[in-house]
C-alpha cells in the first residue's frame, strides 16, 4: 500500500497506525535516504507501541531499547554495519526472540538476515513536493 504523508505529524501518525497491527517477534524494515522519515515513522510506531520515551536515531549505539507498551521496541540504526555477521554479533537472534517489534533502518545491509515476514516500509521524496514523503508499506494491511 502506498500513502502520502504531508508532514513529519503525518508520517509518525502512519507508524502508530502500523503499531496497531504488530506483534511480538515482528521486523520492520525500513527503505529510504537520510532525512527521509525513518526516525519520525520509528516515534509512530513507538507511540503506537505505547512506549513513552524520547525515541531518537541509535546511530551511534546502534540499537535503542524502549520498554513499557503493550510490546518492547528494539530501534536499530545498521549504517555502520558491514552486513548480517555484524547484526548476529550484536545478538540479533536474541533480540527477535524477546517479544517485541524490531523496527530496522538501513536494513538493505543486512536483508538475507531477515524473516520472511518482514514487513517493509519505504520512505521516499516525494516528487511534487520535496517536505512530503510516499510512504509504501508491505507485508501488512492497513486499509
Amino acid at each position: 500500500m502506498e500513502f502520502l504523508t504531508r508532514s513529519e505529524a503525518e508520517t509518525e501518525a502512519l507508524g502508530c497506525r502500523l503499531a496497531e497491527r504488530l506483534f511480538p517477534g515482528a521486523v520492520v524494515a525500513y527503505q529510504g535516504d537520510l532525512g527521509m522519515g525513518k526516525t519520525a515513522f520509528t516515534r509512530g510506531l513507538a507511540r503506537g507501541l505505547g512506549c513513552r520515551a524520547r525515541v531518537t536515531s541509535p546511530t551511534f549505539t546502534i540499537v535503542n531499547e524502549y520498554e513499557g507498551g503493550r510490546l518492547p521496541l528494539f530501534h536499530f540504526d545498521l549504517y555502520r554495519l558491514e552486513g548480517a555477521e555484524d547484526l548476529f554479533d550484536i545478538g540479533w537472534d536474541d533480540y527477535l526472540t524477546r517479544g517485541g517489534v524490531c523496527a530496522v533502518e538501513w536494513s538493505e545491509r543486512v536483508e538475507e538476515a531477515l524473516p520472511p515476514e518482514t514487513v517493509w516500509v519505504a520512505l521516499r521524496c516525494c516528487p511534487d513536493n520535496e517536505n512530503w514523503r510516499t510512504v509504501t508499506v508491505e507485508g501488512v494491511d492497513l486499509a
